[in-house]
């Protein structure tokens, strides 16, 4: 596997690069993430407060539920698309976290005969 001490202290090394590298990718994605996460909050708030507003000023209760459900309507549906624009950006950040290992990986992964 090493043939000297060198051989092994440049793979030492080489590993914790990838870990440095790795680290820096995932804590970007998850800055990223959170601020992400953060102007949904607001969005949702501001959204809410809007359909207060509507609903204080509406003239029937049936005016009252119809402006209700439509917020419940979009709300979920805003929620469901976010749901998954977060899932696609987990499995990019994976992935970019994932990089610097590869070539480690494929150099002491066993190599399989076909």
């Amino acid at each position: 596997m090493f043939k000297s001490f060198e051989d092994m202290q440049a793979a030492g090394k080489q590993g914790f690069d990838a870990y440095i590298s790795s680290a820096n990718a995932f804590n970007k994605g998850f800055q990223t993430l959170a601020t992400e996460a953060a102007e949904l909050t607001k969005k949702s708030f501001e959204d809410t407060v809007a359909l207060t507003e509507k609903v204080v000023a509406s003239k029937s209760i049936e005016k009252a539920v119809e402006l209700q459900q439509a917020h419940v309507t979009k709300s979920y549906e805003d929620f469901m698309a976010q749901a998954n624009k977060f899932g696609q950006f987990y499995m990019e950040t994976a992935k970019e976290a994932y990089k610097p290992f590869e070539a480690q990986v494929e150099k002491f992964a066993p190599k399989s005969s076909k």
